[in-house]
């Protein structure tokens, strides 16, 4: 599975950006995605995600709750990270990664997933 992340870019403090992680090759493999973020000298951390096989559900950061949105277009094997209300502290690098399928508390961790894409840089400035 090849994951393919775009939609960065530089925006104001309020604005909005919507990510995209368009994933190729065995994608019917995976029934999870999840979105994390790593800005300088921090370490990844995660941001959303979402479980389509078995109990569909998605999950949120508690830094983004209420200002992102995770969704999927099945048809287009492309997930997308709406991102409203941006704030600086959002600057970072972000990173798709998808797997067979996630649960609970394993969709917030990066071990979870075995396929990443590269990372898209989102800078919010003040």
């Amino acid at each position: 599975v090849q994951l393919q992340a775009s939609g960065g870019g530089l925006v104001q403090a309020g604005g909005s950006l919507r990510l995209s992680c368009s994933a190729s090759g065995r994608t019917a493999s995976t029934g999870a995605r999840g979105w994390f973020r790593q800005a300088p000298g921090q370490e990844r951390e995660f941001v959303a995600a979402i479980n389509w096989r078995g109990a569909s559900a998605t999950y949120y950061a508690d830094s983004v709750k209420g200002r992102f949105t995770i969704s999927r277009d099945n048809a287009a094997n492309t997930v997308y990270l709406q991102m409203n209300s941006l704030i600086p502290e959002d600057t970072a690098v972000y990173y798709c990664a998808a797997d067979h399928s996630c649960s609970g508390y394993g969709c917030r961790r990066a071990r979870s997933y075995n396929y990443w894409g590269q990372g898209t840089q989102v800078t919010v400035s003040s």
